[in-house]
């Protein structure tokens, strides 16, 4: 289909201070959007001004959560040129997260070509300073309106974009994470693998509670056992075990993410042993005390790499690495981070020009 195009009257003042553009916090000029209806299919698929959606009450999605969307990043190269990483496999995975909350699929060209398009007429907004760049968020939205529990007929998907920089203020700076052991965020046969607003929403009292305590982020266990670890609230974890990097397996309850896939692929480039398996949260609390768990990280596309200095779990905390980032961790988070700038070699062809 052919992406229409209408360019906004008035724009808005760019930033002049990228250190002080937050995570999220400020929206470009455009928009991209496209309707469904059952039986017709995905049509109309436009750039139009950015603007305020207009919804009747009994929007299904206000009601019954069917809604679902992706996140990824636009980088601005020191050559000039504006990358998208691996736009392909937010498209697979926005459709495998359509599937399990009953919504229809986009096709992956037109999902990338439809963020490619935006992109480009927003090319200005990708700031060029470094560790920042333009936050993309596709998503969709169940539309049709009534209150009769079934899935929707009409859909909206739309795609914004803001201009961010790092989602931590501090940066690489360690973070402290505290183990959950009374709340659930998912389980197997759930929603743990789809991108969705429910699994998210069911996140955050516990990560208040954990912000009480000082820490910045939650690790889940497993919801039958309560026993082995998963992830945290914005990121898969990776531990760096006794000469090996360990991570959830991909069972169905947790998100598959695609920064997750990239560090798993640059560590087995660099030789690194990767294991994808349970982990048992006493097997890392004992290896914190012994000294063989050696570092710890959470990847996720909005810090890309976030260091661990610490896990709490029952009121016993361990410090790991000595409360530093790690050499594998720092080095990690360059090789993707070059990559992604476009200022290292990209053999895996992970990159897109705009």
């Amino acid at each position: 289909m052919k992406i229409a195009v209408n360019k906004a009257e008035v724009t808005k003042l760019k930033p002049a201070d990228e250190s002080a553009l937050g995570f999220g916090k400020i929206l470009t000029d455009h928009m991209f959007m496209m309707e469904y209806e059952k039986g017709k299919g995905w049509f109309e698929p436009r750039v139009q001004p950015y603007q305020k959606l207009s919804m009747d009450p009994a929007s299904m999605v206000l009601h019954y959560g069917q809604e679902i969307f992706e996140g990824l990043k636009a980088y601005h190269a020191a050559n000039g040129d504006v990358l998208l990483f691996r736009p392909q496999e937010n498209a697979k995975r926005f459709n495998r997260s359509a599937g399990r909350m009953c919504m229809p699929p986009v096709e992956e060209e037109l999902f990338t070509e439809a963020l490619r398009t935006l992109v480009d007429i927003e090319r200005d907004w990708v700031p060029k300073s470094a560790g920042t760049s333009l936050y993309l968020r596709p998503t969709m939205i169940a539309s049709e309106v009534g209150l009769n529990v079934h899935a929707s007929n009409t859909y909206l998907f739309y795609i914004i974009c803001s201009p961010s920089g790092a989602l931590y203020p501090r940066g690489l700076a360690p973070i402290r994470i505290y183990v959950e052991d009374q709340y659930i965020r998912a389980v197997k046969g759930g929603t743990g693998f789809a991108k969705t607003g429910g699994n998210y929403a069911s996140s955050l009292k516990a990560a208040e509670e954990a912000a009480a305590k000082g820490c910045e982020q939650v690790l889940w266990l497993d919801g039958v056992e309560r026993k082995y670890v998963e992830e945290v609230g914005s990121m898969n974890m990776m531990f760096l075990l006794d000469g090996k990097l360990c991570t959830a397996a991909l069972d169905g309850s947790i998100l598959p993410g695609i920064t997750r896939d990239s560090i798993i692929t640059l560590a087995k480039d660099m030789g690194i042993p990767v294991e994808e398996r349970n982990i048992a949260i006493a097997e890392l609390m004992e290896a914190g005390k012994n000294g063989k768990l050696q570092e710890a990280f959470g990847a996720g596309t909005a810090a890309v790499v976030s260091p661990v200095g610490e896990l709490t779990y029952k009121g016993e905390s361990v410090t790991i690495n000595q409360g530093k980032i790690g050499a594998l961790t720092q080095k990690l988070y360059d090789t993707l981070v070059g990559i992604q700038y476009g200022a290292q070699a990209d053999k895996h062809g992970w990159t897109v020009k705009v």
